[in-house]
């Protein structure tokens, strides 16, 4: 057992220039992780190009990251009380800056898959060990300004990805929206460092429930593979998406009745058992996974049928994180005062709104309506994370809330995962539909058909054969669009149906110093 361990003094808040800049190191550490769950949006279509596979394909580098990283979260814990919280923390970031360069150098669709799951798997034990070091920096009454600063630099790292990694593959190579984490991420681990290394927790030895680890990286792989190859696969006509399924259903199932049975689990399914926690981690969840999906298949449309470069199309989505960052400070504030179940439906209400607004959306799109519902959409993003991690975690004993916030980011981070698989097989599925319905009008016994042609012949001077190949492409573009409509209309439905999910827990006040004192 460290020299640490053996203390109960428990270190105090920072103050002055150490708060500052100790702030700084682990927000940019949070920023860098959060960042990389999106800045690789925009550049999907062009890494996809460069390696000679197919965008599906390449969506794979954001499903299977945030997929590691869900598993990875929940062993948070464990490896904090083997490590200790500040080793871990600047050892994961490091761990993080090598994976970022062996992505960055990846020649082929095999390696940079690889490189991204260790990515992702380092990356687990950032998020939660970042909101409990911040939450330790601060006085306890400060403790809701610490969140709002986490909360601000979680947000703002999904928004500034696309325009960010848009930049960057269209100013030098995909590569760079790698190797820009190696500076910032050693600069973050230096600063890190110096600043906590002497408010070390204490550590100790436990055992760990492998067999549960195992049956929840076989459950969680499983299921990711059959959602990324089901729609090229043809879902349940193909005997390995079968094997799939039935593997992650046994799998799952196992590793609940595992979990629900071990003295130490490595995920602690009774907290499922608390009301606020499962109505708030259902609802976070399943709206962080509407949110992120939206992210991806956004900028990947701009690019494939607006024709957008990635650049522009990375510059459309930031403007979200305009109030995004303004109001996080004002949340700050209010959140001790308010009731979090108010300011989480008006988040979920303008969420929808926004998603109603694009459901609109036709090919012949400006740029003034494109962004429009971006930049309001930030008003309800600054409302979101906050109020539901502070429901989550209300009426928890401070020894349960570490658990309580890993088991939930694995889930929400999960989440967004599968749902941007499922999102890009709807948005497909969708288009087919709406390309078979309007290729029901286009046959030569329609007039409205043969005189489109016509007119497409005489204006553009095509042949019959062009005129009848432009039209195609003109009809499948536009049943791409329906088919992106029906998914922001099905995002605004979801968004109001989760609403109500809010409204099942119970208010509650003193969660922020309940988790200030678990960090504490």
């Amino acid at each position: 057992m460290s020299s640490q361990a053996q203390t109960s003094l428990v270190p105090a808040p920072l103050t002055g220039g150490k708060l500052v800049m100790g702030s700084f190191a682990v927000a940019l550490a949070t920023f860098m992780n959060v960042l990389d769950s999106s800045i690789a949006n925009v550049a999907i279509p062009t890494i996809s190009g460069n390696l000679g596979v197919s965008v599906d394909e390449g969506t794979w580098v954001i499903t299977l990251f945030a997929a590691a990283n869900a598993v990875a979260i929940p062993l948070t814990g464990w490896l904090t009380q083997r490590v200790g919280q500040i080793r871990l923390f600047v050892g994961a970031i490091l761990l993080f800056v090598l994976s970022s360069w062996l992505c960055g150098i990846a020649p082929n669709l095999t390696m940079l898959l690889a490189a991204r799951i260790l990515q992702g798997a380092v990356a687990g034990p950032l998020i939660p060990l970042s909101q409990s070091i911040l939450l330790s920096s601060f006085p306890r009454e400060k403790s809701a300004s610490a969140l709002a600063l986490w909360a601000m630099t979680a947000t703002v790292g999904p928004i500034a990805g696309p325009a960010l990694g848009g930049w960057m593959t269209d100013s030098y190579s995909w590569s760079w929206i790698f190797y820009i984490n190696v500076p910032v991420g050693l600069f973050a681990a230096a600063i890190t460092w110096t600043i906590y290394r002497d408010r070390e927790t204490p550590t100790r030895k436990l055992p760990i429930d492998l067999v549960g680890l195992a049956s929840l990286i076989t459950w969680v792989a499983s299921l990711q593979i059959m959602l990324d190859k089901g729609k090229d696969l043809d879902w349940f006509s193909s005997p390995v998406i079968i094997i799939l399924a039935i593997v992650a259903l046994l799998s799952f199932l196992f590793f609940v009745i595992w979990e629900l049975t071990e003295p130490n689990p490595i995920i602690d399914l009774r907290l499922f058992m608390g009301r606020n926690f499962l109505a708030g981690t259902v609802a976070i969840s399943v709206a962080f996974a509407v949110f992120f999906a939206n992210l991806v298949v956004l900028p990947q449309w701009m690019q494939q049928y607006l024709a957008y470069p990635a650049v522009n199309a990375g510059l459309a989505t930031a403007p979200l994180g305009i109030f995004a960052v303004l109001l996080a400070p004002v949340i700050g504030k209010i959140l001790p005062k308010s009731e979090l179940r108010v300011l989480a439906t008006l988040s979920f209400v303008g969420y929808a709104a926004v998603f109603f607004m694009r459901s609109h959306y036709t090919t012949g799109v400006d740029t003034y309506t494109l962004v429009m519902p971006t930049l309001l959409q930030g008003i309800p993003t600054a409302l979101f994370f906050v109020p539901l991690t502070a429901i989550i975690l209300s009426g928890q004993p401070p020894a349960k809330i570490p658990a309580a916030a890993g088991l939930s980011n694995f889930v929400r981070v999960f989440c967004g995962a599968a749902g941007t698989s499922l999102a890009t097989t709807v948005w497909n599925n969708r288009a087919v539909l709406h390309h078979a319905r309007l290729a029901e009008q286009a046959g030569p016994n329609n007039p409205a058909y043969s005189a489109a042609l016509a007119s497409i012949q005489s204006t553009l001077g095509f042949t019959p054969g062009q005129a009848v190949a432009y039209f195609e492409r003109s009809l499948n573009t536009q049943a791409i669009m329906l088919g992106l409509n029906d998914i922001f209309w099905i995002s605004g439905v979801i968004f109001v149906a989760i609403v109500p999910l809010i409204w099942f827990t119970k208010p509650g006040k003193g969660q922020v110093s309940d988790a200030a004192a678990a960090a504490h």
